[in-house]
């Protein structure tokens, strides 16, 4: 029989549940004296690990509870009786037949869906139409002619790597936005917009009407005598969303026509003619324009517009996007897309502009937000915001990769990314190895060789009586569907029961905030639990539709008689988590006031309170248990962390390492918050040392990771002895065996980590220590070092006034056990 701690372990390694509290009081009243609240952070495609029992492909439609307010799906911690052939319902706890071909299940006899193993399982639906996945590729030329070479191949390599299957496009901009037809024979074609303007969903619609090209043109006639256009049928083979037999439409992606007969956004056939064929020049199958796409990308050279002294070049990157956002929306409404923009620099023309043309003024800065003196950021802003809830809609999902040495606007930019669920990736270079390796890992591929990534996926959230639902921490956005199990208490994303994602991948984890609903004093029926459900449905990389179900629970208790168990259920990391991302939230909300600050300090002090061991008035007294011991801890890390500090980041910083917190999953976003630190020395092994200044000693190496860098530093000693090239020598093997511990452990976590974080290594009193004396706690300051700086055994001085966890730590006894707080 496992344990308590075993089953939640299992609970996160398999179905990717973890919830911040595990045992819940039945009132709405005690649920609110717990102070952190109750919240899951949930990873709907987790991958299971090697060693647990796999899932059978489930080759047809799950059974739903047949209640149409719940329509909740079949799991294992539904009540199953086999002789009557029925099931009882663990969501709304109606009692439902099982359909016909189920008639042969037994006890001996269960189908997957009933097993205790897979409370996580997954459905692929036969009917559902199927699209391969769609990839428009958005180049900015704005750059240096080696950074644009690097980046070519780099694009290069990810066309080699997509299915054969998978529609692709291209769009280049510098000051004009060029829109490239595919398959081409001989000499290239494109269309040109003007950067100044968005591009209106008319004008797509005019030149995909035009036949240069072939875009209706008969079978033979479209590029060429002999050829067939890309997207046609075999002969004899209907095309998707064509007309069938008798005129009637075929259903698209979304699932219903459009008013024309064919594909929803499908440009209409010139004259209405019953058998021409919906060809697009602009998207296509890989396997019919690799040639053609290549040579488009090789012959892309940077923007010749003649930049004067002193200025920026003219870059035009709302219109760029617009255009991509467009065009996918006439052309695939509601099926899986990905734009992925290369970005060299901040748009300085047209749409989204977020910089003037001249050198002289600089980007906005968070001085300048904060008087409220950015020129351009409001007008960028609304800008993106449109595009993205256009995307939202579609289902399509926008990345950016921004590779510059200043700031390209990804503040403006942040809801692209963050509503439809892409990726952003900030480097220096194109040409970095940060930017390569991350690049490339976008297109892992699992055990079957698909793609990690499922495209235009829905999640809905399904609770029994007694819960309601807040809403969502994480990069979504809302389904608005609104039922009864919807809490009029809105968190983040909330006022609906489902969300959407243009995109996820199995690292995309949600923070969903749960609200108790029952009345105070309400009796909890014997062995009641509260049962919650997750639903995602979403396309796979293969173009097939899936739907895969987590199913958990967890008990009720009286909190009256069983605090001690509520206390024992608590787990501080997710707490510290869910605490990280609600004061991340109201920061971005607030305009970063000191107010989100406040109000962690003022939650820590109240749960310390509800939960600490004391007397009144005598901080001496006080204690807290194990489960609670390390929170204080995060807090302390976490109002010094690049989250809530924004003095030593830039704006587009900020966006980056707050849309990373928001993305990941519990494990990885303690790491953020309270970095990792292992020594190395000659004493023993490698050991995890205190994130202090007291572990920064002369005789040792040091690995620091806070998930966006790795960082390796050679104490005093060290640095002295590797200067002078002992590590050569032969007889000081042992010397070059601790060099090299620290270095092949870093490549481990480089595996592992997606964005790639950036490889520091550095010494004492170098430049780049700064990443490590800014993380760590500042016990040995030059306040209080002595006349001597660092010594044997006192750690490294930091020049710093912030308090130190001891200090923190005094006033938070003083302050918790205080008559008068």
């Amino acid at each position: 029989m496992s344990t308590w701690e075993e089953y939640l372990a299992k609970q996160v390694a398999v179905d990717g549940v973890q919830f911040t509290w595990n045992i819940w009081p039945h009132s709405r009243l005690d649920a609110q004296r717990l102070v952190v609240p109750v919240a899951a952070f949930f990873t709907p495609l987790k991958e299971r690990p090697a060693d647990e029992l796999q899932q059978p492909p489930l080759e047809y439609d799950p059974v739903l509870c047949q209640k149409q307010t719940c329509k909740a799906i079949l799991n294992p911690l539904c009540a199953v009786d086999y002789r009557s052939k029925t099931w009882v319902c663990v969501i709304c706890g109606s009692r439902n037949s099982f359909p016909a071909h189920y008639a042969a299940i037994s006890e001996e006899n269960r189908p997957p869906e009933l097993y205790p193993n897979f409370t996580t399982i997954e459905y692929t639906l036969r009917k559902a139409t199927t699209m391969p996945p769609i990839f428009m590729f958005v180049v900015d030329t704005c750059m240096s002619a080696e950074e644009l070479k690097s980046l070519k191949e780099c694009i290069q390599t990810a066309l080699s790597l997509l299915p054969v299957d998978a529609l692709v496009g291209l769009i280049t901009f510098g000051r004009m936005v060029q829109l490239h037809e595919l398959n081409v024979q001989g000499i290239s074609r494109s269309y040109v917009f003007k950067g100044t303007k968005e591009v209106t969903p008319e004008q797509i619609k005019g030149i995909m009407l035009k036949s240069i090209g072939g875009a209706n043109a008969p079978i033979g006639a479209a590029a060429g005598a002999g050829m067939r256009p890309a997207g046609a049928p075999q002969p004899g083979q209907m095309p998707m969303g064509g007309p069938q037999a008798g005129g009637r439409p075929m259903a698209g992606p979304g699932g219903a026509p459009n008013a024309s007969g064919g594909m929803p956004g499908q440009v209409p056939a010139v004259g209405g003619a019953p058998n021409a064929l919906p060809f697009n020049k602009f998207l296509q199958p890989i396997s019919d324009c690799e040639d053609s796409i290549n040579d488009l990308i090789d012959q892309i050279s940077a923007d010749r517009w003649p930049i004067p002294q002193g200025h920026r070049p003219l870059r035009a990157t709302g219109a760029a996007l617009a255009v991509a956002v467009t065009l996918l929306e006439q052309c695939f409404p509601n099926t899986g897309a990905r734009v992925m923009a290369f970005v060299g620099g901040a748009c300085t023309h047209g749409p989204g502009m977020v910089v003037g043309e001249e050198l002289k003024n600089p980007i906005r800065s968070w001085h300048t937000i904060k008087e409220d003196n950015a020129n351009y950021m409001k007008k960028a802003t609304k800008f993106f915001d449109s595009l993205a809830s256009r995307a939202v809609k579609n289902g399509h999902a926008v990345d950016i990769y921004s590779c510059a040495l200043d700031q390209t606007g990804l503040l403006e930019m942040k809801n692209l990314y963050n509503q439809t669920g892409g990726h952003v990736v900030m480097g220096d270079s194109f040409a970095s190895s940060l930017f390569k390796q991350t690049y490339q890992r976008v297109f892992d591929k699992d055990a079957n060789g698909h793609l990690k990534m499922a495209f235009n996926a829905t999640m809905e959230v399904k609770v029994g009586p007694g819960l309601r639902v807040e809403g969502v921490l994480g990069c979504c956005s809302s389904g608005n569907v609104k039922n009864a199990s919807v809490s009029d208490t809105e968190v983040g994303i909330g006022g609906t029961c489902q969300w959407k994602f243009g995109a996820l991948s199995p690292r995309t984890t949600l923070d969903i905030m749960f609200e108790i609903a029952a009345q105070h004093g309400t009796a909890i029926p014997q062995g009641a639990r509260a049962a919650v459900q997750f639903v995602t449905a979403y396309q796979h990389s293969d173009g097939r539709k899936r739907i895969r179900v987590t199913t958990t629970c967890r008990s009720w208790c009286d909190m009256q008689t069983q605090q001690a168990n509520v206390a024992y259920s608590f787990d501080q990391e997710a707490a510290a988590v869910a605490i990280a991302r609600l004061a991340s939230w109201r920061a971005m909300s607030e305009n970063d006031t000191p107010e989100a600050l406040r109000w962690v300090d003022r939650t820590l002090i109240r749960l310390c309170q509800k939960f600490g061991q004391y007397q009144k008035d005598d901080p001496s007294s006080f204690t807290l248990t194990d489960k609670f011991s390390l929170f204080p801890q995060f807090v302390f890390h976490l109002r010094r962390s690049q989250f809530l500090q924004v003095f030593n980041s830039s704006p587009d910083e900020t966006a980056y390492y707050r849309h990373i917190l928001f993305s990941e999953n519990v494990l990885e976003s303690t790491t953020m918050i309270q970095p990792v630190l292992y020594s190395y020395s000659f004493n023993g092994p490698p050991e995890p040392v205190l994130l202090d200044t007291s572990s920064i000693l002369p005789d040792r190496i040091l690995l620091m990771d806070d998930y966006f860098h790795v960082l390796i530093y050679h104490g005093q000693q060290i640095a002295a002895w590797r200067k002078l090239n002992y590590q050569d020598d032969p007889q000081y093997a042992s010397f070059k065996q601790l060099l090299e511990a620290p270095v092949g452990d870093a490549t481990s976590i480089f595996q592992e980590r997606f964005p790639m974080p950036r490889y520091i290594v550095t010494e004492h009193e170098g430049s780049q220590a700064r990443f490590l004396l800014s993380k760590v706690n500042p016990t040995t300051t030059h306040n209080n070092a002595g006349m001597y700086g660092q010594t044997p055994d006192s750690g490294a001085a930091v020049f710093t006034d912030d308090v130190s966890l001891q200090v923190f730590m005094e006033h938070l006894r003083k302050l918790a056990t205080s008559s008068s707080t």
